[in-house]
């Protein structure tokens, strides 16, 4: 929605503004100028990108449109289900645990955080190390390694989506110039004509370079900023599973590790210890 917001206002101060130096809007409207510049944009992404990262980009631009699914709620309930599976881990030992892990989606446990189990992410990474942990074969550094290199398999793949709206942004002005060169070419066959044909002629040219400039820092860059932060927000979020899961694999309280995993929570969503001693209270 706030995405939306911003659009609104970079459309509108142009529009307003254009039309208060008694511009016409509708020499603004060149369709031809639109294939050019939209297919040649949108031909780009799919040739320099996986089929999985185009529909990356698809299926983010509409999830912008979607309150941030890392929200300071999100965080809340996450060290509420943390707290959670690590007591009952605590109290019953890690085999009490092991129906809840393996089979997350019918587990009485997760099944009271339904945020929790939305971020699938997440719920891979936490089940998946548990297991590990059942094990008991894994030193603590080398559980460190492991998720170490999970997270950053899993941020090099999310930031493709983002960084390939961000190369589509960049390609805009020169896609609009090739829309303009294009429009002087066909104005060239036009020379010997009325001023005012050529005068036309000349303004849709324009217009290309106009829309690829346009698109390149009012839209693009925009989406892939959004996008990016959204990805930052998963990084934050799996971090903090990351830091409860090595607290409690080296024997400290359920207590102690879901405090560890709060300070991993970005400031202006972070709950306080206070908020933190509440949230655990509810669930014991």
């Amino acid at each position: 929605m706030i995405l939306l917001v911003g659009l609104l206002i970079v459309f509108g101060s142009i529009v307003v503004g254009y039309t208060m130096h008694h511009g016409d809007l509708a020499v603004l409207v060149q369709v031809s100028e639109f294939v050019i510049i939209g297919g040649a944009g949108l031909g780009a992404l799919i040739a320099a990108n996986k089929p999985e990262v185009t529909k990356g980009v698809i299926v983010g631009m509409f999830g912008l449109l979607k309150s941030d699914p890392y929200s300071k709620k999100a965080f809340r309930e996450l060290l509420q289900a943390l707290y959670g599976i690590f007591y009952l881990a605590r109290k019953d030992g890690l085999v009490g645990i092991e129906p809840h892990v393996e089979n997350p989606e019918t587990s009485e446990i997760f099944g009271q955080y339904q945020l929790f189990m939305g971020r699938q992410h997440g719920v891979e990474l936490l089940c998946d190390t548990m297991k590990v942990l059942l094990t008991g074969a894994v030193e603590d550094h080398h559980l460190a390694e492991i998720l170490d290199a999970d997270l950053e398999s899993h941020e090099d793949e999310a930031l493709e989506v983002p960084h390939a709206v961000t190369t589509v942004g960049d390609a805009m002005p020169g896609f609009g110039i090739v829309a303009a060169v294009l429009g002087v070419i066909i104005t060239m066959g036009k020379i010997g004509g009325s001023p005012e044909v050529i005068g036309k002629s000349v303004a849709a040219a324009l217009v290309g370079t106009f829309v690829g400039i346009l698109l390149a820092y009012g839209v693009f860059q925009p989406i892939g900023n959004a996008m990016q932060a959204r990805v930052q927000g998963e990084m934050s979020y799996l971090a903090c599973i990351r830091t409860a899961l090595l607290s409690f694999a080296r024997g400290d309280s359920p207590m102690t590790s879901v405090e560890f995993a709060r300070r991993n929570i970005p400031p202006h969503d972070r709950p306080s210890f206070k908020e933190l001693e509440d949230l655990v209270k509810r669930r014991t």
